[in-house]
């Protein structure tokens, strides 16, 4: 018989609200679990569904000691949080905090991250650090002119990378990102994949990997299952299991990868681009394709309860619904009082008439240039598509019919 805490009535903090923190509540809630969020923005996307919101920033230590004083858990959805006030409010408060405090250091600092993975025999692109143009050069000559240079902190959503083609883009390279890089090697690859792994507190599982189309370093669109051939699956599974035994602390991670054109040396065909310590935008997939959600898989892990089955229910394509430049434009906001009114969405009707497709509309309040507003799935069992090339064609219609005025 077991005697552990059961979720009803448990309350889990986040450190974020934006729409990766709205999808976390919303799971969390058909499990009895309630959802405390800190977020600089009022009235951010979880806060909608969210019991309570902290307005504060981040890393503000203050706010960080109240979520945890006031929750069974503390989790994150954006790695702009501060490792040190996590340990110590969890600490203070006789909380758990997952993952741990350790991974985020490790990951938030993409050259951290990138020694770490190839130390434990992880297999990564030849990379080098870059603290001034003369590094860049040398990195340049050492590993050849295309590359991607990386803010080694901060960057999200493409912002933090600057592709870099001949040592005369050194010097406007290094003033773009504005800081301490990291220089990476171009990878001639044959499409990206990403593995969305779960470590729980008895066991690690992984979702089959989806294939990730990527335009202006964003992401555009999921396929799941990816299409590639079985081989390559599987060393990506191999792949993903072995990053989640080096990181530490439960809870779901996005492994993004490379497949390779060609075979390496060694005849493997992936290697690891960028790790998240949390549920990933390339997972989005999971809510209607999957048995259990990237989503709630996560919070089943942060508070230590079984994990939830991982297999693909039916093919599934996602697109991002986004602030696009060639799609809408930036548009200014009325306000009532502080707070502006959240943008609307039109041209949705296609799109809830189709079977198998599903809106998921984050409620943010400005439209920006590649802003994630929404995002779009379809699955093939209500289509009637098997095809996943197919349904990528037809979610991109859908997608392309909805408009930010």
């Amino acid at each position: 018989m077991t005697t552990s805490l059961t979720p009803p009535g448990r309350t889990l903090g986040i450190v974020g609200g934006g729409q990766l923190g709205r999808m976390l509540a919303e799971a969390a809630s058909p499990l009895g679990v309630e959802v405390i969020v800190l977020d600089p923005t009022p009235d951010c996307p979880a806060s909608s569904v969210a019991r309570d919101q902290l307005v504060a920033d981040f890393d503000d230590a203050d706010a960080i000691a109240e979520l945890a004083e006031r929750s069974d858990a503390l989790t994150f959805e954006i790695e702009l949080t501060d490792p040190e006030g996590l340990e110590r409010a969890a600490e203070e408060a006789g909380v758990p905090v997952h993952p741990k405090p350790d991974t985020l250091r490790t990951i938030e600092d993409k050259l951290v991250q990138k020694r770490s993975l190839r130390d434990a025999g992880i297999p990564v692109p030849e990379f080098r650090e870059v603290d001034d143009a003369d590094d860049l050069r040398a990195a340049i000559d050492d590993l050849g002119a295309s590359l991607m240079l990386k803010a080694r902190t901060g960057g999200y959503d493409g912002r933090g990378n600057f592709p870099v083609e001949s040592a005369a883009d050194a010097e406007r390279a290094m003033e773009e990102i504005g800081g301490p890089a990291m220089a990476e090697r171009f990878v001639d690859f044959e499409r990206e994949l990403s593995v969305i792994g779960v470590a729980g507190a008895e066991a690690t599982d992984a979702f089959p990997a989806g294939e990730n189309v990527h335009r202006e370093e964003i992401l555009r669109e999921t396929v799941a299952p990816a299409r590639a051939d079985d081989a390559v699956l599987e060393e990506a599974q191999s792949v993903a299991a072995d990053v989640l035994e080096l990181l530490e602390g439960r809870g779901v991670y996005g492994i993004e990868l490379f497949e390779h054109s060609e075979p390496r040396e060694d005849g493997a065909r992936i290697t690891v681009n960028e790790i998240a310590p949390r549920p990933h935008n390339s997972g989005h997939w999971t809510i209607e394709g999957a048995i259990t959600s990237q989503f709630e898989n996560h919070v089943r892990a942060v508070l230590g309860l079984p994990l939830g089955n991982t297999d693909v229910r039916s093919p599934t394509v996602m697109a991002n619904l986004l602030g696009d430049s060639d799609r809408a434009r930036p548009i200014a906001q009325e306000s009532v009082g502080d707070t502006p009114d959240a943008v609307p969405v039109r041209g949705v009707d296609d799109l809830l008439a189709t079977g198998g497709a599903h809106l998921h509309w984050y409620g943010k309040r400005e439209v920006r240039p590649l802003r994630k507003l929404g995002h779009v799935t379809l699955t093939g069992d209500g289509t009637g598509i098997e095809d996943r090339g197919e349904l990528l064609d037809l979610v991109r219609d859908l997608r392309d019919d909805v408009t930010f005025s």
